[in-house]
């Protein structure tokens, strides 16, 4: 068997979703950044001082286990787990 290496997503992100995980963020207490130099967008790779966190159960999507999210500027940003590349931004 091969290893998929492909990092593309084929997953479809709804508002609801980052309402959802910006909602969930704020009753988990967890970190936020922020930092208005840092302006994520799909493709770019977080560095390693982000916290990144697991989906919330409430996110249904195809395949959940690979990503995760963290808050940047107010905003959920969703980061393919193993290589910490953004695959879904919210503005």
């Amino acid at each position: 068997a091969s290893a998929q290496t492909s990092t593309t997503t084929t997953t479809t992100w709804t508002n609801d979703q980052g309402s959802a995980i910006r909602q969930y963020s704020t009753t988990q207490h967890y970190n936020t950044i922020t930092d208005p130099s840092l302006k994520p967008s799909v493709g770019m790779e977080l560095p390693s001082t982000v916290t990144v966190y697991p989906l919330p159960g409430t996110v249904i999507v195809p395949n959940a286990d690979q990503y995760s999210y963290t808050i940047i500027n107010g905003q959920p940003v969703v980061v393919e787990r193993t290589t910490r590349k953004v695959v879904h931004t919210w503005e």
